[in-house]
């Protein structure tokens, strides 16, 4: 199903599979229906867990650099394009302080952008002498503006979505943890069953735990190996698997 640099993966089953790796070091043989991703927003913000550029053990989360990010996103959009059907579809998640970038990056790769669906939550970070952000934009992306799978959710479906975000008080996240919510609404919008999902930022395995539960192949990448813990506990696996077991080296 694929090749990586790493080796590093950790198989659920057979339609379930998780590479800790750079996603810019794995080749599919497959391509992907779908493509969720919700990539850092390189705006270096801290939180409790490491990601790209940064130590894979620290205990710090801290965003790709913002005079990389330009270049990390391209890096990211170009490869998702690479990796999905001609008639597959992507949901791309980005904050609005490098919208920008992002924007710029699904034009040059080729992609059509179907909607722009902003996501509001209910609470954001206080401050004093600006408005309180508490809205993140979700890019409805395909490749071919006439082939693409839209199962529409209900009669007169808007572009502006409220969900309520998760809060996990004394928790050890990885930092910005979508809510399942959101994430099912898009993979029904924009899969059917069967078909094979990619996350390519992967984080703590939300788009799993939800291709699982709704009947999705899936393949998620994670550069950072510490979240395997996060994973394993949000996918149920400590039931059946020790907590301290370790990676599996398992190559498809």
């Amino acid at each position: 199903m694929l090749r990586c640099r790493s080796g590093r993966m950790l198989r659920i089953d057979d339609d379930h599979l998780i590479v800790f790796d750079d996603f810019r070091n794995v080749e599919l043989d497959e391509k992907a229906d779908l493509i969720f991703a919700d990539p850092p927003f390189g705006i270096e913000f801290k939180a409790n867990m490491a990601t790209y550029n940064r130590s894979p053990d620290a205990l710090s989360y801290v965003e790709v650099p913002s005079r990389e990010y330009p270049g990390f996103i391209r890096e990211l959009v170009g490869w998702c394009y690479r990796s999905l059907k001609d008639d597959g579809s992507m949901w791309l998640v980005s904050g609005w302080n490098n919208l920008r970038h992002v924007l710029d990056a699904v034009e040059d790769a080729g992609f059509v952008q179907l909607n722009h669906v902003i996501w509001k939550y209910q609470f954001g970070v206080f401050t004093r002498r600006r408005f309180v952000t508490s809205h993140y934009h979700l890019l409805l992306l395909v490749k071919d503006a006439d082939r693409y799978t839209f199962n529409k959710p209900e009669h007169y479906a808007e572009d502006v979505w409220i969900i309520k975000r998760p809060y996990q008080h004394g928790e050890a996240t990885a930092g910005n943890e979508l809510p399942d919510e959101l994430v099912e609404r898009c993979i029904y919008a924009s899969s059917n069953e069967r078909d094979l999902v990619l996350d390519p930022v992967l984080g703590s395995g939300t788009t799993m735990r939800v291709c699982m539960r709704m009947g999705r192949r899936c393949l998620g990448i994670e550069i950072n190996p510490a979240l395997e813990k996060r994973i394993r506990r949000k996918l149920g696996l400590y039931d059946a698997v020790d907590e301290n077991m370790g990676l599996h080296g398992v190559n498809r």
